[in-house]
């Protein structure tokens, strides 16, 4: 399997961007411990990157507050990319809400709660067997 140029460099800005959330955005509106960046998808000619965030809150006013923290990093952010990551064009940086890791969570847990269920079936079912 090759991979492309894009993907490569779709991978290290993906890296760069979790440190620069997670060590050097100040913004008090972000809420740094409960962001993940999720994939970062780069324009065959690395001039745009659409970056998908998660951000693990059930408050939908902070996801909202942090998304627009993040919109006003633009340019930092751009400007860091560019002094970390040697490349011909720094790549416009576009944010989406990704809620994928949130839908894991709330599956898993519907199916420990099935789970759980389960189990309390097959106890209250060996219970009436013994009585027997």
């Amino acid at each position: 399997m090759q991979f492309e140029r894009s993907d490569r460099v779709s991978e290290e800005i993906k890296k760069e961007l979790s440190d620069i959330i997670q060590h050097e955005l100040k913004d008090p509106r972000l809420c740094a411990e409960l962001i993940s960046i999720v994939k970062v998808n780069m324009s065959k000619d690395l001039r745009h990157a659409k970056v998908y965030v998660s951000i693990f809150d059930k408050d939908k006013e902070k996801v909202e507050s942090t998304m627009k923290a993040l919109e006003n990093a633009k340019p930092y952010i751009r400007r860091e990319i560019s002094r970390r990551i040697s490349l011909r064009f720094t790549p416009e940086i576009t944010f989406e809400l990704d809620d994928s890791i949130e839908y894991g969570a709330r599956i898993s847990q519907i199916l420990n709660q099935l789970n759980i269920s389960k189990e309390d079936e097959n106890i209250d079912e060996s219970e009436g067997e013994e009585e027997n």
